[in-house]
Parts: structure tokens; sequence; C-alpha cells
């Protein structure tokens, strides 16, 4: 699905390049950690899709938010994508799963926490 780049504000110019599944936490249910790329002004980011079904049936949620981020964080997290050998299982045992899906105590992801008080941009269609 192509957004509107933060940057160069081009619709359906940021697209995400890469992807991997983590399992889920004491919140969600699925959790897609991403890479998106603008392929107008070559803008890079971050992006973390979360879904929740708890609750009553109609109840579903979710929350797809972009992270601006450095070029080595960016490099840094494209090399742990591509050495999965299994990115779309969450069930993945691979290092980049044990790494990326790691839990704090209370049981909620946080793999990004360092990004957590880093600005961020919203990723619309």
């Amino acid at each position: 699905m192509p957004f509107v780049c933060p940057k160069c504000s081009h619709h359906g110019s940021l697209k995400i390049v890469l992807s991997i599944e983590l399992p889920p936490d004491s919140r969600s249910d699925e959790i897609t950690l991403q890479i998106v790329e603008c392929s107008d002004c070559r803008f890079a980011g971050i992006a973390v899709y979360e879904e929740s079904r708890r609750g009553p049936l109609d109840s579903e949620s979710f929350d797809h938010t972009g992270y601006y981020a450095s070029r080595d964080k960016l490099r840094d997290l494209g090399k742990a994508i591509r050495s999965c050998p299994e990115p779309r299982n969450p069930r993945c045992q691979c290092p980049a799963h044990q790494t990326l899906g790691k839990t704090d105590a209370s049981g909620r992801w946080n793999a990004l926490r360092d990004l957590e008080t880093a600005e961020t941009f919203p990723l619309v269609t």
C-alpha cells in the first residue's frame, strides 16, 4: 500500500520496501516492523503496524506509525530483516526475530524503545 511521503508530500510515493512479522505481545495480536522508502525523493523511515483483535468481536483496532530514523539505524534494520529466512513467519526462531521480537517485563514489545521518543510521521494513503 503506497503512502504520502512526509518529506516531498508526493501521493503514493512512499512504499514498504522491507518487512518482518513479529510475535504478538501483551497488547497486539500482529506486529509488523517495516522499512518505508519514497520512490521520488529517496526519503526512508521505519514503520510499525500493530493490530489487536482482543475484546468484543467488533472492536478490532490497529495503529500504523512512521518513525524518522538515521541511515545507520535503517541500514542495520534492513540487514537484520534480510538475514531472516522467513520474514513473514512470526514464529521464526532466527536471530533477527529473537532480537527484533523482544518484549519487556510487562510483555510489551520494545524493540524500538529508542525510537519511541523520536519524531513520528503519519502513514497517510
